[in-house]
């Protein structure tokens, strides 16, 4: 689908810079949740169509980053499932995650393990013998950084460390492939413009042997349809052990949102996104870069008064650039932050 034209199925009002704290569903979405939430107010459906939901935004989230739908548990948060990761991990394990690292994938180890953090560019080197795992965002959001995956992925390999991912800040504009790694957690309710409340993650065969399903509850058992009630324990065979149960609406809303992101393509999405972050960085006199997300030391005042909207982080502007920005919203902002 032509970006143009992709662009005409949201109803974003002028000069949304704010994605990385959340994103604008697309129309399609909007309207197949509002059909759900009419049905629930006069009781006119019953539950399991609003339940199909989760298999379809399983389905397409792992199409996205190159799963299969076996392999993708579904939760909340990405701190929820990072910490049913963390039971993979013996006592004392030691987990290097970045020193700016988002705390959802910080304090899940740190109630776990023992973490050592790192400058977000020195993460590849501080895998070292005896490292558990190493933990980070793919797409750092104070920054905009993006990991060099390959690096990590090597040195953790030559340690046999696990690679866990938090893709909250990526999936979505960002090509991103689980072939690599063990796990790749994301929160749906940014760049994937879902409801906030539906989460996914890929769990490798290799790390789900390990982990315990903490959270197991009627959702993660081997029948669908028959792990209501009594014993004996009885779990899915595949990631579906580790599910959540789910907060229904919130997949009504992914599930359309994330399909729509695969009809367009992501790598297309991911050249209008870096192209108009890097519009807004030529403007400011900043050097291109190779992310949707742009922090910039400029005052934020300036901003909300010429009625653009976005993030500021550590003192900082955080300005982030999704498929419904358009050239007239950066420029805008732009000269908002330059003129005297």
């Amino acid at each position: 689908m032509d970006i143009a034209a992709a662009a005409k199925l949201w109803d974003a009002a002028p000069g949304w810079l704010n994605t990385a704290s959340y994103g604008l569903p697309p129309r399609r979405a909007v309207e197949e949740l509002q059909a759900v939430l009419a049905d629930w107010r006069h009781g006119t459906s019953d539950w399991k169509p609003w339940d199909a939901s989760v298999g379809r935004s399983r389905a397409a989230f792992a199409e996205l980053v190159g799963a299969r739908p076996a392999d993708v548990t579904i939760g909340s948060t990405v701190s929820q499932l990072m910490s049913l990761v963390a039971t993979a991990l013996p006592p004392g394990a030691r987990v290097v995650v970045p020193e700016i690292e988002f705390t959802s994938n910080l304090f899940p180890w740190a109630v776990a393990a023992d973490v050592v953090t790192v400058p977000a560019d020195r993460l590849a080197d501080a895998i070292t013998p005896g490292t558990a795992a190493v933990a980070f965002s793919l797409v750092q959001s104070l920054t905009g950084y993006v990991t060099p995956l390959a690096d990590v992925v090597a040195a953790a390999r030559a340690h046999d460390a696990l690679v866990i991912a938090d893709g909250s800040q990526a999936c979505g504009w960002l090509p991103v492939d689980v072939s690599d790694v063990d796990v790749l957690a994301c929160a749906a309710y940014k760049w994937l413009m879902s409801p906030r409340g539906a989460a996914f993650a890929y769990l490798s065969p290799r790390v789900r042997e390990r982990m315990r399903p903490l959270a197991a509850g009627w959702y993660a058992g081997s029948d669908e349809g028959g792990s209501y009630y009594g014993p004996p324990l009885r779990l899915a065979s595949d990631a579906r052990a580790f599910d959540l149960s789910p907060a229904w609406f919130c997949y009504v809303g992914a599930a359309p949102a994330i399909e729509l992101i695969n009809e367009i393509g992501v790598e297309r999405i991911r050249d209008h996104d870096v192209a108009l972050a890097n519009r807004f960085r030529a403007g400011l006199g900043l050097d291109p870069s190779d992310s949707a997300i742009v922090s910039v030391d400029a005052p934020g005042g300036r901003l909300e008064a010429a009625g653009l909207r976005a993030a500021v982080r550590e003192g900082k502007v955080r300005a982030s650039f999704h498929l419904y920005t358009t050239e007239e919203d950066v420029d805008r902002a732009v000269a908002a932050l330059t003129t005297p």
